[in-house]
């Protein structure tokens, strides 16, 4: 019989990390993938990204509505008891062998609750990371305890995972699979990608990426700084739509005007993962505080402004300058990452977060990992600094 592997996507994203997975999967002959789209994906107001998982040739097995129109952290909350509801009868139904999660999105507890209930084996893509700026770490954290498989993008995060309890067999360092773009698909030239968003890049375009910072009670308690400190920006200035977390309208509505206003620029609601990428490609600078910023941006050695505490804790790349969320504090960064003998400094650099080569080592153990008790049944490990290592049948392993 097939293994019936069922994988979650939120939006653009998680998306972006697991279209190559999901490619991978989609033509194994003893894998039978289903795919589950909800929030974001389903929504006009994020541009629809359900559409985009289509027109890369994949069918949506099940669509679950549960985002809440509002920009709220109660809307958040409201979304994860939506989508748990909504779940329930997919999943219930479903009975997949395997649920396939990624990263760190709230919505994501939801599903993995589910599973949980139903006795699924859940996979987890990218924990043991750290982002201490966003309640993403708290979600990353409590995704990995509820998972039986890790898949992590580097070395530490892999040492993290089993610090946290998880026996050894169970966690792959495979490395970030939205990286696996760079050597899979074909990022855009610069006169491509300028026909297809239909704009003109200048010298100096810069990339703004900026999310709610949701650790905090005002999630957009930096934004004052930063878009003061983009009036004085010099060049195109290029805005990405937020994520759907709380602030995230207050945002966007920020940065249409500023482009009203300014004239310059322009803001995208939806970049799809070969446009992003080719933009990573052909722009001066990366400004926000996306995660893109800390894991992708370093295979292009392109450099970046992160800025306040969002992703404070994660591996970084040399091209990752950090500022706090003053005005003067951002613009000293913009100015030293337009420094030549920086930006020449960067040449030849290896992203921490892997070389491109993830989803094979996936969806290798997504098809070999045993199931049933054997992968549900967790062996607890020993409160002692050095932890043995554990067969999967939790016996101890020398070596």
């Amino acid at each position: 019989m097939k293994r019936k592997i069922a994988v979650i996507t939120t939006s653009r994203a998680d998306y972006s990390h697991l279209y190559w997975p999901l490619r991978d999967l989609s033509v194994c002959p003893d894998i039978d993938l289903k795919i589950i789209a909800l929030g974001p994906h389903l929504s006009p107001e994020f541009g629809f990204t359900g559409r985009e998982i289509e027109k890369d040739g994949f069918s949506i097995d099940a669509r679950i509505e549960c985002l809440m129109s509002s920009d709220s952290d109660v809307g958040m909350a409201k979304t994860i008891g939506v989508a748990t509801l909504a779940l329930a009868d997919c999943l219930g139904q479903m009975r997949p062998d395997l649920l396939l999660l990624a990263a760190d999105r709230y919505e994501l507890l939801a599903p993995a609750s589910v599973a949980l209930a139903l006795r699924i084996p859940l996979a987890h893509i990218e924990g043991g990371e750290i982002s201490e700026g966003a309640i993403d770490d708290a979600v990353r954290n409590a995704l990995t305890k509820l998972s039986h498989v890790h898949f992590t993008s580097t070395a530490a995060a892999r040492a993290r995972v089993i610090a946290m309890g998880e026996e050894e067999w169970r966690v792959h360092c495979a490395g970030a699979p939205s990286l696996d773009h760079l050597r899979r698909s074909r990022v855009l030239g610069k006169e491509e990608i300028e026909a297809r968003l239909g704009i003109v890049l200048g010298d100096l375009a810069t990339l703004v990426a900026y999310h709610p910072t949701t650790i905090a009670r005002d999630t957009t308690r930096e934004a004052d700084a930063v878009f003061e400190a983009l009036q004085s920006v010099p060049g195109q200035l290029l805005f990405c739509y937020t994520n759907s977390d709380a602030g995230s309208r207050s945002l966007i509505e920020r940065a249409q005007a500023f482009v009203r206003e300014s004239g310059n620029g322009k803001v995208f609601v939806n970049l799809g993962a070969i446009e992003y990428w080719s933009l990573l490609r052909h722009v001066h600078l990366l400004l926000g505080n996306s995660s893109s910023g800390i894991m992708e941006a370093a295979s292009f050695a392109l450099p970046v402004v992160n800025i306040g505490i969002r992703q404070r804790g994660r591996e970084r790349g040399r091209n990752v300058i950090d500022a706090e969320p003053s005005v003067e504090a951002i613009l000293e960064a913009v100015t030293q990452a337009s420094n030549r003998e920086f930006r020449e400094s960067l040449q030849g650099m290896e992203n921490p977060y892997g070389d491109g080569s993830a989803s094979p080592k996936i969806v290798n153990v997504l098809r070999s990992v045993p199931l049933g008790e054997e992968l549900l049944v967790k062996h607890a490990l020993p409160p002692s600094a050095g932890l043995p290592n554990r067969d999967r049948k939790g016996a101890e392993v020398t070596r």
